[in-house]
């Protein structure tokens, strides 16, 4: 290799951005086995699943904005969510063009379900890096996004 060269100097595996989206992805994956085997959910289904209980009632374009999911993205999500009966849609008083989403109890219970599976998940990611080093991580990941 020539360090002369900027081109061939340059290592993409060393790259932090390559790597946080390769740690993403990675981890990512591994946590929607869970919810994929027991609900049939796709990532952006569980986000929403998630703003939805933990937030409670949102409109579409507040869990966007929230979770910085592209709107049609959301709209996909809540479709498939209420196709499955996980949660309702009912029109707002304010803005009639607005639907206010809420979890049903089925969609409550797979929000708990998940939840729990969250947290073991997180256990297990705190058992492999170690309690000091996974609270180093998350402090380190909230710096770079809200960079």
């Amino acid at each position: 290799m020539d360090p002369q060269d900027p081109a061939k100097a340059f290592e993409l595996s060393a790259f932090t951005p390559y790597l946080l989206n390769l740690a993403a992805e990675t981890q990512g994956e591994a946590f929607s086995r869970i919810y994929r085997e027991r609900y049939g959910m796709l990532r952006t289904e569980w986000r929403v699943l998630f703003h939805l209980g933990r937030y409670g009632a949102l409109s579409a374009r507040d869990i966007s904005s929230r979770a910085r999911i592209h709107k049609t993205k959301v709209s996909r999500a809540v479709e498939a969510l209420s196709r499955k009966r996980f949660l309702t849609r009912e029109v707002s008083e304010e803005d009639r063009r607005v639907e206010i989403l809420s979890l049903t109890p089925a969609g409550y219970r797979a929000f708990t379900d998940l939840s729990g599976a969250a947290r073991e998940f997180e256990a297990g990611l705190a058992a492999r890096l170690g309690a000091e080093d996974l609270a180093l991580l998350r402090r380190i990941l909230d710096r770079l996004a809200s960079a």
